[in-house]
């Protein structure tokens, strides 16, 4: 049989480090000394001893010689410590090189007319501050950017201006509705109102909206099962409608903190107390995978409270 047909010898495999054990060395070794080694780590001096021993049972040699005046490190302790150093850097790098590699987190917050998402944002940028988190201002009738995938989350009142079906609702708070009216109007000086108060005023609300949502508002069929009277129904914008109620056309039902309706001197709210309240939510299409969607939720009903 010739030298060329004998079979090549079988590489030895190498011990399975573990980066923990590792790390343990450098420490006693930049100390030589195990309690110190042991303080600095934040571990038992005894558990850090037994893991030594375990790094050096792993490697078969003997890295470190215990004195009572401390510990010296082993020719194979010496000759073992730059790579064990660098074994801990390539790892280090291996984890940013693999995280930059990842496409960035990110999460687009839509929110509606007046409502404020400011704090939330800001605490979930502060808990991943390398994550892309965009607030995304709409309109009422651009609340489909849900559902159509442009925003991830939607910081929303209920009802829903749009089909609920596949959405996910996390509420947030319960918000009262109040009644919107002249500032002359012979309701406008009272504290509060029952839904009896205003039986016979018409209601307007916006066009284009879900029936539910229409009626919601509009409070139509009214508490005891009657139809809302006729009138002014529907405008196009919340700004038509308080012109509306300003001109004297009908009054209208609102989020009794919507902050819109107090940046005029021509209309007063007063709170309505038997009917019952729009609720503050985060809206999400249902089995949303993207991560940021949790910490956002868990955000919003930290800091998106009533009255912040």
């Amino acid at each position: 049989m010739s030298d060329s047909a004998a079979p090549k010898p079988v590489p030895v495999p190498g011990p399975d480090l573990d980066l923990r054990l590792v790390r343990y060395f450098t420490a006693v070794a930049e100390h030589l000394n195990f309690g110190r080694a042991a303080a600095a780590l934040h571990v038992a001096q005894p558990s850090l001893s037994r893991q030594i021993q375990r790094l050096e049972d792993a490697l078969g040699v003997r890295l470190l010689e215990r004195t009572p005046q401390g510990s010296t490190l082993t020719a194979a302790g010496t000759a073992f410590l730059p790579q064990a150093r660098a074994l801990l850097d390539a790892a280090r790098q291996a984890v940013t090189t693999a995280r930059d590699a990842a496409p960035p987190r990110s999460l687009t917050v839509g929110y509606v007319e007046d409502l404020v998402i400011t704090p939330a944002v800001r605490a979930l940028r502060r808990r991943f501050p390398t994550a892309h988190v965009h607030p995304r201002h709409l309109d009422w009738d651009e609340t489909r950017a849900l559902p159509d995938g442009r925003v991830d989350a939607l910081v929303v009142r209920t009802p829903l201006p749009i089909p609920a079906d596949g959405l996910d609702l996390t509420v947030l708070y319960d918000e009262p509705r109040a009644l919107l009216v002249p500032a002359d109007h012979r309701l406008a000086g009272e504290e509060s109102l029952t839904s009896a108060d205003f039986a016979d005023e018409p209601l307007v609300a916006c066009t284009g909206m879900a029936e539910v949502w229409t009626g919601f508002w509009r409070l139509d069929p009214r508490p005891d099962g009657s139809p809302a009277p006729g009138g002014p129904l529907l405008v196009d914008t919340f700004e038509d409608k308080l012109e509306v109620v300003a001109d004297g056309g009908a009054v209208a039902l609102v989020p009794v903190d919507d902050r819109r309706c107090g940046l005029r001197d021509d209309l007063v709210t007063v709170p309505v107390e038997d009917i019952e309240p729009c609720q503050v939510v985060v809206a999400t299409r249902h089995a949303d995978t993207n991560p940021l969607l949790g910490p956002f939720r868990a955000c919003a009903k930290e800091h998106l409270v009533r009255g912040a």
